[in-house]
């Protein structure tokens, strides 16, 4: 089952091309890992899935499930916050019911529970009543997580998710990245590093476009690797890009079985 198909879609930013036409599609149920250089249109490709920027041509589709449009939640990569925002971590993760409950109308039981389930699973109760500018930057990258998951959803977008982060804040985050994928969720990753991306079920690489989409072993072979990256990046006895982001750190990763 496909959650998402692109056709012919562009992307342009004040006249510059930015993504040449591509085709596309996401499998429902899956992880999909977005891959490519910096630059290459990834997070781009991200926000015009969200709906954040409509394609300049083409076109993207939200297949039904259910009988009802599947439900997207969308994690920014930044953790910069404005300073002088007075607002907790508990109250950054409960916006993340606003689009289900509008800001004022008064929470439930069932969105208490939620937001609380939140924080659990990204280990961030004991900072519930913080202010999010005394957090680190894992820390703030959590509670943004945490808001995402406390949004009702059916496809989990997370924009480099796990880039720059210490250690224990990049494993959380993965956990719940697998563990949203064995309830069913569509889940969509950005990233730099290629052993994440070969621990998807499937994998779209982009350099300008796609080059190529499917399965890990297809999508990153060495043929298409040096298309996105250039012949002379590749590491000659592994055939790896090196990761153009320094400050990544790799989680130790779940593996689990692609379908």
């Amino acid at each position: 089952m496909t959650a998402i198909t692109g056709t012919g879609v562009e992307a342009s930013y004040g006249g510059t091309v930015v993504l040449r036409a591509s085709d596309f599609t996401v499998p429902a149920g899956a992880i999909t890992a977005l891959i490519g250089p910096n630059g290459s249109g990834k997070s781009t490709l991200l926000a015009m899935i969200a709906g954040l920027h409509p394609p300049s041509a083409g076109s993207i589709e939200i297949h039904p499930v259910g009988g009802r449009d599947r439900r997207l939640a969308y994690v920014f990569q930044s953790t910069k916050v404005n300073e002088t925002l007075p607002v907790t971590v508990r109250e950054v993760v409960a916006m993340g019911r606003y689009p289900t409950t509008g800001p004022r109308r008064r929470f439930t039981s069932e969105d208490h529970r939620v937001v609380e389930d939140a924080l659990r699973r990204m280990d961030i109760v004991a900072i519930a009543e913080r202010h999010l500018k005394e957090l680190s930057g894992g820390q703030r990258q959590r509670v943004f997580v945490a808001q995402g998951l406390a949004q009702d959803h059916d496809i989990l977008m997370l924009d480099e998710p796990m880039t720059g982060l210490d250690m224990p804040s990049a494993r959380a985050i993965d956990e719940v990245i697998h563990d949203e994928h064995a309830l069913g969720c569509t889940v969509l990753v950005t990233t730099h590093d290629l052993s994440e991306a070969r621990d998807a079920d499937h994998v779209i690489l982009l350099a300008g476009q796609v080059v190529a989409s499917g399965p890990p072993e297809f999508t990153l072979s060495d043929d298409h690797l040096a298309e996105a990256y250039g012949p002379g990046l590749l590491h000659r006895d592994h055939g790896v890009p090196p990761i153009d982001d320094p400050a990544h750190i790799t989680p130790e990763r779940h593996r689990h079985q692609r379908s």
